[in-house]
């Protein structure tokens, strides 16, 4: 069992990969341990960032941030919004805050994620911790 799990969630998936993962992550945690959901919001291209006002960029915020909670209490997790690389991001977030698992979930593969790699994949690489990745 494990004490820190961190569940990092794409709120675009359009299947029910959240909710296994959160299934999951629910088993896998000890007693008395902690689950954290993660969301990433990747930084938006400078060139379209221009076309995009204030408004909708906060709006938008505030959605993940009202949906991320909303997952959080249906299991008693917290959840952290933060702004990054989601790879990259995820890693960092689970060595600061002593993550000893990651329960991430990973579309089906194709050519494009073969040459291109994904987020599943790059925190499998490199994480300092156990990951289970859902399929």
């Amino acid at each position: 069992m494990y004490r820190n799990i961190l569940v990092p969630i794409a709120l675009d998936n359009e299947d029910d990969r959240t909710a296994q993962a959160l299934k999951i992550a629910k088993a896998m945690v000890s007693e008395g341990g902690e689950i954290t959901l993660l969301h990433v919001v990747e930084s938006v291209p400078s060139y379209a960032i221009s076309y995009i006002s204030a408004d909708i960029l906060k709006a938008t915020r505030s959605g993940i941030e009202a949906e991320m909670s909303r997952l959080a209490e249906g299991i008693g997790a917290k959840s952290v919004v933060i702004d990054g690389h989601s790879g990259r991001s995820i890693l960092d977030y689970a060595d600061e805050h002593k993550s000893d698992l990651i329960v991430i979930a990973s579309h089906r593969p194709g050519m494009q994620t073969l040459l291109l790699g994904s987020t599943a994949t790059h925190v499998v690489r490199h994480a300092q911790c156990a990951v289970h990745v859902l399929r």
